[in-house]
């Protein structure tokens, strides 16, 4: 289908500023672009929230407009507008989508290697809370508060550090050093 007279004249309205054509242009085509956001997102199995597809047909009506309309001044009329904007829409959309799955693995990303940072093995954990107890014997302010809170209240690193205000990335080794201390104490007795 080509381009009909009443999108040419649509065009030519909006490119030179015509009071109410940018108006009668989102009436006209919001349709189409939020249709291309749905069907994009549900063919790359994307759920989106009703916010997020406001947002997509925001960041679409925005690069239509960039640089004064230069999306419409490229159009050249070899095919129905409404065609020309769902290839232009598909394009942002499946853009925004990829830079949110990146974004979105990322941050998942970071969560695994928070978590994981927050983990002592296994295998030099202090299972026992007599040893806890004979740890915290020896040790008085903010070490026997810093091994309380993680043995005793298995607070995260993250949290100890907020609550005790110390550097989250000094807590392994300080916990590490008690550790050995306990150990070495043990071994003298």
């Amino acid at each position: 289908m080509a381009l009909t007279e009443i999108d040419r004249q649509l065009i030519s309205r909006c490119l030179e500023r015509e009071p109410q054509a940018w108006y009668e242009f989102v009436d006209r085509y919001l349709g189409v672009v939020f249709h291309v956001i749905q069907h994009t997102a549900h063919m790359r199995s994307v759920t989106l929230k009703p916010d997020e597809i406001e947002d997509l047909a925001s960041d679409v009506m925005a690069t239509i407009v960039n640089s004064n309309f230069k999306i419409l001044r490229r159009f050249r009329g070899k095919s129905s507008l409404a065609n020309y904007l769902a290839v232009i829409a598909r394009r942002v959309v499946v853009n925004k989508l990829g830079r949110k799955a990146i974004y979105e693995r990322k941050v998942q990303a970071a969560r695994i290697e928070q978590e994981t940072r927050n983990q002592i093995p296994a295998e030099i954990q202090i299972e026992n809370e007599d040893e806890v107890q004979r740890l915290l014997d020896g040790l008085d302010g903010t070490d026997a508060n810093l091994v309380r809170a993680f043995y005793l209240d298995h607070k995260s690193y993250a949290e100890i550090s907020q609550e005790l205000g110390i550097p989250e990335n000094s807590i392994g080794p300080t916990l590490t050093r008690l550790r050995d201390q306990l150990r070495k104490t043990a071994t003298q007795r």
